[in-house]
């Protein structure tokens, strides 16, 4: 597969300081900008329905509109603390990555101030969890265990397509709650602020990933599609842990399954990773050798 070039007016350079000078004007300050004291109707949805993963099935049928939006907070629980994971694993990553940078170079300068939004975000998750009353999901511990082998293996490569991974399909869950106007307000400031500094980092990390392809030998990008594919199929069925069906008085193995059954469940997964496996097929991080991984993710049919 050909993959392009930066062209020299945007080079990765160009775009870390625009992006730099883009957080310096907007950038936000959780404690600040989200008011944590609002209140919400006793029956708000803390996501919109037709975006829990047992929405349009029999068991959704079934459960009355207590469990319902019970069903919608824990789901919510599970995303937003596989983002906080997520954010950390981003955290652990960039900091190796840093290590390869000069400390003038403007690109290392834009993955600190990353560094920076991510801790943010990643208290503003644990208070939106604790002012919701909400549970921590662990880290999948498939994920818990692997991460740590293959951390040493994922150079620039890996690094920013394994942090696309995690943030634009969080991304697509989280623009679906802002946009949804029933959704409890608090989880809709909560992901105004995530949407808006997540796109910088999406751009810088398309940036980098792409700039590093155009770079690596054939065989080691052959290696780190397989690494990335591997790390998505671990990663994305962990965006919802299967404990929460039980704190709604499902069997978590039953409901789980008729979850990964359900078309509308199904297509909302193939619509949040739309963007990023097109863009990953097109600067040759996925070719047909690696679809079972992202099929196994639910990110391609």
């Amino acid at each position: 597969m050909t993959t392009r070039a930066p062209s020299p007016s945007r080079s990765p350079a160009d775009v870390a300081r625009r992006l730099l000078s883009a957080s310096a004007t907007r950038s936000y300050d959780p404690d600040k900008d989200v008011d944590w004291e609002v209140g919400a109707p006793d029956d708000a949805w803390f996501a919109p329905p037709e975006l829990v993963s047992l929405y349009g099935t029999a068991t959704w049928d079934r459960l009355d509109a207590r469990q319902r939006v019970e069903l919608s907070r824990q789901e919510l629980a599970s995303y937003m603390s596989m983002g906080y994971w997520v954010e950390l694993l981003v955290l652990r990553m960039f900091s190796r990555h840093l290590t390869s940078l000069a400390p003038t170079d403007p690109r290392g300068h834009y993955a600190l101030t990353e560094l920076g939004d991510e801790t943010r975000h990643m208290k503003m998750f644990g208070r939106c969890l604790s002012a919701l009353g909400c549970p921590v999901y662990p880290l999948p511990a498939s994920v818990r265990r692997l991460f740590p082998l293959g951390e040493p293996l994922f150079q620039d490569l890996t690094t920013f397509a394994v942090t696309l991974v995690g943030e634009e399909v969080l991304d697509h869950y989280q623009r679906a709650l802002l946009a949804a106007e029933h959704a409890h307000p608090l989880v809709r400031q909560i992901c105004r602020i995530h949407v808006a500094e997540e796109a910088r980092h999406v751009s810088f990390a398309r940036t980098e990933l792409r700039d590093a392809v155009r770079r690596a030998s054939r065989r080691r990008l052959a290696f780190h599609r397989e690494l990335t594919g591997c790390a998505a199929s671990l990663i994305i069925p962990g965006l919802l842990d299967p404990s929460l069906y039980a704190r709604v008085g499902l069997d978590p193995v039953q409901a789980r399954r008729e979850a990964g059954r359900n078309p509308h469940h199904k297509e909302f997964r193939l619509r949040s990773g739309a963007k990023l496996v097109a863009f990953l097929q097109d600067v040759g991080m996925i070719t047909p050798a690696q679809h079972h991984w992202w099929r196994r993710a639910g990110l391609m049919r």
